[in-house]
């Protein structure tokens, strides 16, 4: 039997207000890639980085929907993770844009930024530690 190719092409995000979300990750830099409806009523937004080989489709269930779920803020996701080249720019990045700056950690083997989305969703940025 052949071996199966697997890439990691995207991570399926819950949103509680698609606007608002599409919104928060624009802000951060994120690119529309594709976007459009699900055949049971859901919407989806699939977003890239640039420069980035995988997405983040973010998805839209109204309540009248059969995959609808009651969501919990923050408590359904853990976080994303990025590599950054440099944290220390990316940080002053996400302040420059506004951002919410929930963590930032700074030790000798680790250095790590997050932000949260407005669903409470944490994303990790992580890179090289500074000398």
């Amino acid at each position: 039997m052949a071996r199966t190719k697997v890439e990691f092409v995207y991570s399926g995000l819950r949103v509680r207000n698609l606007a608002r979300s599409l919104r928060f990750y624009l802000r951060m830099g994120f690119k529309v890639h594709r976007r459009g409806r699900m055949g049971h009523g859901g919407s989806w937004v699939h977003l890239r980085f640039p420069g980035a080989a995988q997405r983040v489709e973010l998805n839209y269930y109204p309540r009248s929907n059969p995959y609808y779920e009651p969501m919990r803020r923050g408590t359904e996701f853990d976080h994303f993770g990025f590599r950054v080249s440099s944290v220390e720019a990316w940080e002053a990045e996400l302040r420059r844009r506004r951002l919410p700056i929930v963590a930032r950690i700074r030790e000798p083997h680790e250095n790590i930024v997050y932000t949260r989305d407005p669903d409470g969703n944490w994303l990790e940025f992580f890179g090289p530690v500074p000398a």
